[in-house]
């Protein structure tokens, strides 16, 4: 429990309910477990209460002292809850939105417009999200058509042919090369954000390195914070036994969102306990920022970074910070040259993934937002904002 700087727990912070303190929660599901609370408690509509407005950001994993990793407890909670009680029409679309994703991209400039007319603000809150929140807009190309084309137009620049579905054992006949890497394109880096995908392929390849995509399931993050674990498990196996090949040959896979790429470095090792391959490829996933950073403490950073002169306020993504922290962000900001880089104690954002979205948790969020994220924003207009991962 605390309530000056840090991350945990967002929602008590804003509330100062102890019900919404990490040891409060904890102290309900061990009552149950111990047998203080009946057992039928487990899967009850109470039990559901005092986890509700955990938001996963794990901030308790590092900050608590008996570092309590609330948002695994609350993922297996909501397996069995669902599991008695059912899921909502919601929670398939935020915990199965990777299955939706392809129509919106077809019909994206169709959905993209109709998600801005008052009717849709409306029929979202009958499906239980708040209407004053922006839902992400679809992108006309995704960032697996841009790479295939881009995949083309460089085979045809150096005269050899690539073929992306070739294991991390087979030769790869590009010409460049300093190495191969694996770019992690995550479910929003796929359909809302290509950009993002775009620009890290360009920096990799800027430094030599011979950028490659795998026919990846989703991580699972999305099923994972609705407490649908069996697809999670699934979609972890074969994840798993997709990377490994390339994690046992030293490739790197790189990713862009904390929560995806973080997933198969902090979930599937307990997903899929006693596997080697979980851990090989844990061991073997890297931030985009995380891998700049330790090639330039290498001394093999070699980019020709443009001046930006002005202040960055960075906003590290909660899960970053509770699993590898935000020093690597930091120091790749750093070296852009004019660069003047704060890091206010911003906690949660109040987004949360889905959190935020949903209509019952929009005034928390919010809360939760204001307490220093927004001011600082706002006290700052001339800065540009940096955060890392679209959740």
């Amino acid at each position: 429990r605390q309530t000056i700087g840090g991350t945990m727990c967002p929602s008590f912070m804003a509330t100062r309910d102890e019900e919404n303190t990490t040891r409060g929660r904890a102290n309900a599901l061990r009552n149950v477990f111990s047998g203080v609370l009946p057992q039928e408690e487990f899967t009850g509509e109470r039990l559901h209460e005092v986890l509700d407005l955990c938001l996963a950001c794990k901030g308790c994993k590092i900050e608590c002292p008996s570092s309590v990793d609330m948002a695994k407890l609350k993922y297996e909670f909501l397996g069995h809850y669902h599991k008695e009680h059912g899921y909502s029409l919601r929670d398939r679309l935020f915990g199965k939105v990777f299955k939706l994703n392809p129509i919106g991209n077809k019909l994206a400039p169709v959905l993209n417009l109709a998600m801005k007319l008052p009717g849709t603000r409306m029929l979202q809150g009958l499906i239980g999200i708040h209407p004053k929140r922006k839902l992400p807009a679809f992108a006309t190309q995704t960032f697996s058509s841009w790479f295939k084309k881009h995949q083309r137009e460089m085979s045809r620049g150096s005269g050899h042919t690539l073929d992306m579905t070739r294991g991390a054992g087979d030769g790869l006949a590009t010409s460049p090369t300093r190495g191969r890497v694996i770019l992690f394109n995550d479910t929003f880096m796929e359909a809302n954000n290509p950009e993002v995908g775009i620009a890290a392929t360009k920096v990799l390849e800027k430094l030599g390195f011979s950028v490659e995509t795998a026919p990846r399931w989703c991580c699972g993050r999305t099923m994972m914070s609705k407490g649908m674990m069996d697809p999670v498990k699934e979609n972890a196996r074969n994840n798993v036994d997709l990377f490994y090949p390339y994690a046992q040959a030293g490739i790197p896979i790189i990713g862009t969102e904390p929560s995806c790429l973080l997933t198969l470095r902090d979930e599937y090792p307990d997903l899929l306990p006693g596997d080697s391959k979980a851990s090989t490829v844990a061991s073997q996933t890297f931030l985009l920022d995380e891998f700049l950073a330790k090639l330039a403490n290498e001394g093999d950073l070699d980019l020709d970074l443009q001046p930006h002169d002005g202040k960055v306020i960075f906003h590290g993504h909660c899960h970053q910070k509770a699993a590898i922290g935000i020093d690597a962000s930091v120091a790749v900001l750093k070296m852009v040259p004019g660069v003047e880089v704060e890091t206010p104690d911003t906690g949660c954002c109040g987004m949360a993934g889905a959190f935020g979205f949903e209509k019952e948790h929009y005034d928390v969020s919010m809360a939760i937002g204001e307490r220093v994220l927004f001011p600082a924003v706002r006290n700052n207009p001339g800065a540009t904002i940096v955060t890392t991962g679209v959740s």
